[in-house]
């Protein structure tokens, strides 16, 4: 049965380098760093340095290198320096943000009226305490009576 099974195997055989064929590549390599160090530039070479200019520049594919095209989708991540920048200039706040603000500023404004005694809450606190105080007093006066006819009673025992 052949490689890729029933219907045939569609990759390419594998290829390896041949020993000798690295060696001689690495040779000439090295030979071409040593030489490249010691020899005056000649013409050939500042040929191929304007060569290596447009290598850094990636290969344009198709007509993206005649016609211009740009994407509104694509961003562009560019960076400010921090001269720059403009601090003056009032920073919008997002949506979340000055909702926080809003939220932050009603807060403030219940707690001042409510410390003042203007809302329903601190008026029915205000109540509330005020009962509670009123059954306090009548309860310390019961335990003051009490405890003088303690007294009494005591004093009426030891005579």
């Amino acid at each position: 049965m052949p490689r890729g099974g029933k219907k045939g195997h569609k990759g390419r055989g594998k290829q390896f380098s041949n020993p000798e064929e690295i060696d001689r590549q690495m040779r000439a390599q090295r030979e071409k760093e040593a030489n490249g160090g010691v020899e005056p530039e000649s013409s050939a070479d500042s040929d191929e340095e304007s060569s290596d200019d447009d290598y850094d520049q990636p290969k344009k594919k198709g007509v993206e290198g005649l016609i211009e095209i740009e994407n509104p989708n694509r961003v562009s991540h560019k960076s400010k320096k921090v001269a720059e920048l403009d601090t003056s200039a009032p920073k919008e706040l997002s949506r979340r943000e000055r909702e926080e603000i809003e939220k932050q500023r009603a807060k403030e404004r219940y707690m001042k009226l409510h410390l003042e005694g203007k809302t329903e809450q601190a008026r029915a606190d205000l109540a509330r305490l005020a009962i509670i105080k009123k059954q306090r007093e009548d309860a310390a006066k019961k335990r003051d009576e009490l405890r003088k006819e303690k007294e009494v009673e005591e004093s009426k025992s030891k005579r």
